[in-house]
């Protein structure tokens, strides 16, 4: 099985910036799992920016919104994967599920996590995850948002518990709270 990362922490702690640098010091071709749709100039920005990042150095990406475990199991060829990142794969799930009316559990969010962590058991070297802890605010003051806040927290316990090692960025510094290096 693939050793599993989960680097996590608020809005702009420097979660991307710091798993990429970890994947990037690991040996082993690398493959970015990108779940960003791109909706907007804003967006198309920001993954531009993330894309350049990468150009340096010798990366494959995958775009894959929703799919993540079948993107895992798929992949065979690259030992490290960075996948980036989880709230927005969560956020996808919402907004596919609004279109098609039907609810999104934790239960559900759950076992799909399960899924993604299960396919990380044939892979070789290294899965790293990123996700924003977007707990640590206020509570939310809409059903929809506060919805969110509880499945990206369900895919957090989740993927942290099975996690080999979770990293929690707070302002551009690396804390190791579960694991190590």
């Amino acid at each position: 099985m693939a050793r599993v990362i989960l680097v996590t922490g608020g809005g702009r702690s420097g979660k991307s910036t710091f798993a990429q640098k970890l994947a990037e010091s690991l040996g082993g071709r690398r493959v970015y799992i990108a779940t960003c749709p791109v909706i907007d100039d804003e967006t198309a920005d920001r993954v531009r920016k993330h894309r350049e990042a990468r150009s340096a150095s010798a990366w494959t990406t995958i775009e894959e919104p929703l799919h993540l475990a079948d993107a895992l199991r798929a992949d065979g060829e690259h030992e490290v994967c960075l996948v980036d990142c989880l709230t927005l794969w969560v956020n996808n799930l919402l907004h596919e599920a609004g279109k098609e009316s039907r609810d999104v559990t934790e239960e559900e969010v759950g076992g799909l996590c399960g899924e993604i962590l299960d396919s990380c058991r044939n892979r070789p070297g290294t899965v790293i995850f990123v996700t924003n802890e977007v707990g640590l605010g206020i509570i939310p003051d809409n059903p929809l948002a506060r919805k969110y806040r509880d499945l990206a927290g369900r895919c957090n316990q989740v993927i942290a518990a099975r996690a080999d090692t979770v990293v929690f960025m707070v302002s551009g510094i690396p804390v190791t709270i579960k694991g190590g290096f």
